[in-house]
């Protein structure tokens, strides 16, 4: 049998995301005011008014400080406590995972999503449109229930690769400074990555773009085991779909769910999924919440099947 220099780590950090998701699932998230990512995107926008303060431009070169800045400053932060928790045995594991805990978010997604349904099943649109804007950047405040519905569907299905398998990904493949990293980069993207901004907002935007690259189509592909046959019926429909959002990887989860939901999603004046599928109602939300987190096990069966025959 061979073994791989690098398989007890693998293996290792397997583990330790493990226990990272029964944390997760368990306890939610910290207050923001407490949370290392708040206090990231605290930093960072102090960060952004310094560099772009009045009478200087927003350009290329000043995007690349923030983002250069930011992500160091996460991946140093991971380093140290990484550094910290070696050689220190179950007391070490167990801070690595806390540290990781606060670079993803699964229960805090399902939960969003869920208050958005649960407002729909109640008949109260204003509270549905209110708990959307929670998960969206697009104006909710006069969206049919439909739009709303297909709002919360877009936003779990996209973050299922934002928050949950990109951080993942590169936790296995460069450990917890490249999950600080990138949950540094991604944060920044939401904050500033908007065509307003111009080149300044271009770099975090195309920097999270190649680091989603990945994660997001394994994303689409869990969710296209999670229910296989609405799915592989219509690849190329949802291949095509997938490439009509502005985002080079958010239209694959997206697309991937509204096909095996056969659920039409639609953001006004940017992209329609699946055009023949029909509305969605406050049900599909918690279908998609489902095929979510059978997409997430199916993730986590194949990555621990991976890692355990990396040491064979």
């Amino acid at each position: 049998m061979g073994s791989l220099g690098g398989s007890p780590m693998i293996r290792r950090r397997a583990a330790v995301l493990g226990v990272v998701a029964v944390v997760d699932l368990a306890l939610g998230e910290l207050p923001n005011r407490w949370h290392p990512v708040a206090l990231l995107g605290r930093a960072a926008a102090y960060l952004d008014r310094l560099l772009t303060a009045e009478g200087q431009r927003d350009t290329a070169t000043r995007g690349v400080l923030l983002t250069a800045t930011a992500a160091g400053l996460a991946a140093g932060a991971a380093l140290g406590v990484a550094r910290g928790a070696r050689g220190r045995g179950a007391a070490g594991f167990l801070l690595q995972a806390l540290a990781l805990k606060q670079t993803l978010s699964i229960r805090a997604l399902f939960d969003h999503a869920g208050r958005v349904a649960a407002r729909l099943e109640a008949g109260d649109l204003a509270g549905a449109r209110a708990a959307a804007a929670m998960m969206v950047s697009r104006r909710t405040d006069d969206l049919p229930p439909g739009l709303v519905a297909s709002a919360a569907i877009e936003s779990l299905a996209e973050n299922l690769s934002d928050s949950v398998v990109a951080p993942a990904w590169w936790y296995l493949a460069a450990g917890l400074p490249g999950a600080a990293a990138y949950r540094a980069v991604n944060t920044l993207d939401a904050m500033v990555g908007y065509r307003s901004r111009g080149r300044f907002g271009m770099v975090p935007a195309r920097l999270d773009d190649v680091l989603n690259w990945v994660p997001a189509r394994l994303t689409a592909a869990s969710l296209v085991l999670a229910r296989p046959l609405p799915a592989v019926r219509q690849v190329s429909r949802l291949v095509r779909d997938a490439w009509s959002t502005p985002s080079p990887n958010a239209g694959w989860p997206m697309a991937a769910m509204a096909h095996i939901l056969g659920v039409r999603l639609e953001k006004l004046e940017h992209h329609v999924l699946h055009a023949a599928g029909r509305e969605p109602v406050a049900a599909d939300i918690r279908r998609a919440q489902r095929a979510g987190a059978l997409a997430l096990a199916a993730t986590a069966l194949a990555g621990a099947t991976a890692c355990w025959r990396a040491g064979e």
